[in-house]
């Protein structure tokens, strides 16, 4: 049984070595790095590259299908630390990706895949000042991965938030000014609160003055000599 097993396992391995003209083996058995027989990268790779003309050398892993990046990617440098966490479709940039500095999340992008076969595509724009109301328009295949949703920035060696951008389908989004509405008359319709007599008034005042009022408000005035003799 055992014996059958084995055979069983070699008979695999050798099935999955078949379909790579290139490949490596890691210490556990998997497969690495495999090429095709089409020359396309295929399955599990790790991608190492050098420190160049002073850009810095890096680590990357994860999975390519039919040549392209699928799924989510992970870097490091050549020092072992995370530098990137980014995810593909089509091979293109798709969803969220992140980058760290020094072991931090310095900040998030947030990217829209487009399938490289079509030309041309039918979107759902939205209004980015109406949730509501969507728009279908058909547009030329220029990039197939696009800017598209809230991009975030953090405070370097922290997980405070600086700031946020917010992207539709590459175009930014830039909120619209505050303008106060005006009424029919043209004055503006927002009064100062501060300026209100407040409707409790009566209420507030201290309760020596409300005594006051009620005991002398009814009472006629009094008139006053002031010495004018009336020339």
């Amino acid at each position: 049984m055992r014996i059958l097993f084995l055979i069983i396992v070699c008979l695999t391995g050798v099935s999955s070595f078949s379909q790579c003209k290139t490949f490596r083996l890691t210490s556990n058995g998997d497969t690495l790095n495999c090429v095709d027989m089409n020359n396309r990268k295929q399955g599990k790779w790790l991608v190492h590259v050098d420190e160049l003309r002073g850009e810095p050398g890096y680590e990357e892993e994860g999975i390519y299908k039919d040549d392209k990046k699928a799924g989510r990617w992970r870097r490091y440098n050549l020092m072992g630390d995370l530098t990137a966490i980014e995810n593909y479709k089509w091979g293109n940039k798709d969803g969220t990706q992140q980058y760290f500095e020094m072991g931090f999340l310095e900040h998030e992008e947030s990217w829209l895949a487009v399938d490289p076969k079509k030309k041309y595509d039918t979107i759902d724009v939205p209004d980015v000042y109406d949730q509501y109301k969507i728009e279908k328009k058909i547009i030329k295949i220029n990039a197939y991965s696009m800017k598209h949703g809230v991009w975030k920035y953090y405070r370097p060696g922290s997980h405070s938030l600086v700031k946020t951008e917010t992207y539709a389908f590459d175009s930014l989004y830039v909120p619209k000014p505050d303008i106060p509405q005006k009424s029919i008359a043209g004055t503006s319709s927002t009064v100062d609160s501060t300026l209100q007599k407040p409707a409790n008034a009566q209420k507030l005042k201290p309760k020596e003055v409300l005594d006051f009022e009620k005991k002398y408000g009814k009472k006629k005035s009094v008139k006053v000599r002031d010495g004018n003799a009336g020339y």
